[in-house]
């Protein structure tokens, strides 16, 4: 009788054993981690410079700065002669970019109205002293194709320009006009 016991314990021992050994299960997983360097953006200019400008009569107008650098006028805006020290030069914004070589990522830019003030006081009743920058454009190319996106270089570096439309009201009074505005950049 003990050694059927005995067996009928073993027995018992050995499928509770093949139970548990039945119901669990093991598997290796993979695990990885990405780490990418900060990114940095840096104006390496004056900004974004719609240069001089001559209003040519009291109505609205307006100037554009493409990413090519090139100007054009609408309304009463003019190009001016650049002589002499009163005079600005036109210039679109440039930035250089830093971060994780061969990644991609993309620029921001303001997507509402930015306002220049005059800093010359209004001399008469109903004259404007603010404008509004609208309609910002990137360009990774030299102007050639506005986009907002790009890959940064086997070393990660990336520069980019930019430039916009500048809406002169009826009555804008002379004078320089500043203000200014956020660019961001982002991996994608």
């Amino acid at each position: 009788m003990k050694k059927v016991t005995l067996l009928a314990i073993l027995a018992t021992a050995a499928f509770s054993a093949n139970a548990t050994a039945q119901t669990a299960a093991t598997e290796t997983t993979n695990a990885k981690a990405k780490l990418i360097k900060v990114m940095t953006l840096t104006n390496v200019g004056d900004g974004l410079n719609f240069g001089t400008a001559v209003l040519t009569d009291g109505t609205a107008g307006t100037v554009t700065i493409s990413t090519a650098a090139v100007r054009s006028y609408t309304g009463s805006a003019a190009a001016a002669a650049l002589t002499g020290g009163a005079t600005q030069a036109p210039t679109v914004a440039s930035y250089t970019v830093t971060g994780t070589p061969n990644e991609t990522y993309a620029v921001s830019l303001p997507t509402t109205p930015v306002t220049l003030t005059s800093t010359t006081a209004a001399t008469a009743s109903g004259t404007q002293t603010t404008m509004e920058i609208t309609d910002f454009k990137a360009s990774f190319d030299a102007g050639l194709t506005d986009k907002t996106t790009s890959t940064l270089s086997s070393v990660g570096g990336d520069s980019f320009v930019v430039g916009g439309l500048l809406t002169i009201k009826p009555l804008q009074i002379p004078g320089v006009y500043t203000g200014t505005y956020n660019v961001t950049i982002n991996y994608n």
